[in-house]
């Protein structure tokens, strides 16, 4: 006899063996640590930058002042060289010959106003005395200054030969650093023109020539005070950077302001000394010349690194409440070293991501690791880059 069993409903039976092997929901993944650190806030310098060319204090002209063949060059080109130092000797037979010629002629003359002042000292007691005519008197003290002429115009001639034949012995006017000769010995000198012979440069201190834009020449003069006569507790100081990008031991001071703006650049020609030790500077090289002509004050500061920029536009992941992070627009400024001045877009006492900007996107909570930043103002100022993404 069979028994009857109640039909069992299947689909129960089905959801209850798939609710059995369900697996649990996974946690969601923990907040990705990242290093956060508040935004510097100092008091910084703004400066102008500009590209100058090094030259001497004194830049000289050696010259030949007479014409002659060159028989020595008597200094080491690019030496530095003393005044009154002999640089060229140039043949003076010539000029020994004509100063021989010139001294008889003088003689010459001298012998003919001897005499003439003797005729007339044995005339005067004559005329006087009727033995002689007074125009015979008169021709003899005509003679007599005739003679005095010649004899001055031969002394004038001779001292004329003398300055030539020193002028064979080519000396340094002033100290300074010698440059290359640009004539050598058998080279003939000085016919039609002065030949050049060479340049001497004082190089200590040395000049750095360079021009400011117009609106940067404001700011400089109203620091300064005047547009002309500095005053003396409102001095511009000149920083030097070499083409290597070394800072110049010494800081510079203004040497002149030139006295009109360039209609076609609109730039305007400045100079500044800087001393020169070890005579390293040379003329003709070229450097950066930073000038403070203001300060920034209460300017915030940022790593460089914390920084994203794409298509021209900088931002920066900022903390905000509840431990999540939020894109900020800003503003970067001039650079200090490793940081960055913000001229907007961030106060201060905020936080921001300065590490891990790679593993969190804007709105998702953190896990942050408050670290300082590294005060780095003061160092060299560099221009914001054109393109690129910090991180």
């Amino acid at each position: 006899m069979r028994c009857w069993l109640p039909p069992v409903p299947i689909l129960p039976l089905l959801c209850l063996f798939a609710a059995c092997h369900e697996q649990p929901p996974a946690p969601p993944p923990p907040p990705p640590d990242v290093k956060v650190a508040e935004v510097l806030q100092r008091d910084v310098p703004v400066y102008v930058e500009v590209i100058g060319e090094t030259r001497g204090n004194t830049e000289i002209e050696i010259r030949a002042r007479v014409e002659g063949f060159i028989e020595r060059v008597d200094y080491k080109e690019g030496s530095e060289v003393k005044k009154g130092q002999l640089l060229y000797t140039i043949d003076a037979r010539p000029f020994e010959a004509r100063l021989a010629a010139s001294k008889a002629s003088l003689a010459e003359a001298e012998a003919q106003y001897a005499r003439a002042r003797q005729d007339v000292v044995r005339y005067e007691p004559l005329v006087a005395k009727n033995a002689i005519s007074r125009q015979e008197y008169e021709t003899a003290v005509a003679l007599e200054k005739a003679a005095a002429a010649v004899v001055e115009a031969g002394q004038a001639l001779v001292e004329q030969a003398e300055i030539d034949l020193s002028y064979t012995r080519v000396m340094a006017p002033e100290d300074g650093l010698a440059g290359r000769t640009e004539v050598y010995a058998g080279t003939l000198v000085g016919r039609g023109q002065s030949t050049l012979l060479t340049r001497i440069s004082r190089t200590d201190p040395i000049h750095v020539r360079f021009s400011f834009p117009e609106k940067d020449y404001l700011a400089l003069a109203r620091k300064r005070g005047t547009g002309v006569t500095p005053d003396s507790e409102r001095k511009t100081t000149f920083e030097l950077f070499t083409a290597d990008g070394t800072l110049h031991p010494a800081p510079g001071e203004l040497v002149f302001v030139d006295r009109n703006v360039d209609p076609r650049t609109g730039t305007i020609m400045v100079e500044a000394a800087f001393p020169n030790p070890g005579l390293i500077m040379r003329p003709g090289q070229y450097g950066r010349i930073r000038a403070t002509v203001d300060r920034r004050a209460g300017a915030i500061l940022v790593p460089q690194r914390a920084v994203v920029e794409q298509q021209g536009v900088f931002s920066v992941l900022v903390l905000a409440a509840g431990d999540k992070v939020e894109q900020r627009l800003v503003t970067p400024a001039e650079r200090r070293g490793a940081l960055w001045v913000m001229a907007s877009g961030l106060k201060a006492g905020e936080k921001i991501v300065v590490e891990g900007l790679q593993k969190v996107r804007p709105g998702i909570q953190v896990k942050p690791q408050t670290v300082l930043i590294e005060d780095e103002v003061g160092t060299s100022a560099q221009p914001r880059p054109a393109g690129g993404t910090s991180k």
